[in-house]
């Protein structure tokens, strides 16, 4: 498992969010469970969604579907329910890195 690894959302909403994204260092793959954030089906989500494509909501194409990442609903997951590895995000992954940072940095104002 490597940080920015794609994998099959094997939970309930796997319809809109076929896949999470782990963003997680590797310093912590000896523990239990592991930090991803959703890639939402940019369909599910509504046409005018201020947020989409831009730093904190990058748009990217996984298996040809456009999906969004959704950094507000970063989850720390058990290793049993994370689904199987189907890429890597890892050539875009100072797009993600930049969206945590909006997050995190930003917050405060």
């Amino acid at each position: 498992m490597a940080q920015f690894d794609i994998h099959r959302n094997k939970g309930a909403l796997r319809e809109t969010i076929p896949f999470v994204v782990l963003v997680q260092s590797a310093q912590f793959d000896r523990y239990r469970r592991r930090v991803v954030v959703p890639l939402v089906r940019r369909n599910a989500l509504p046409l005018n969604t201020p947020t989409v494509g831009t730093r904190m909501n990058p748009v990217f194409t996984v298996e040809g579907n456009e999906v969004v990442l959704h950094t507000l609903d970063m989850v720390s997951v058990a290793l049993d329910q994370l689904g199987e590895r189907i890429g890597s995000l890892q050539d875009q992954g100072q797009r993600i890195t930049d969206a945590l940072d909006e997050l995190l940095t930003r917050s405060w104002g």
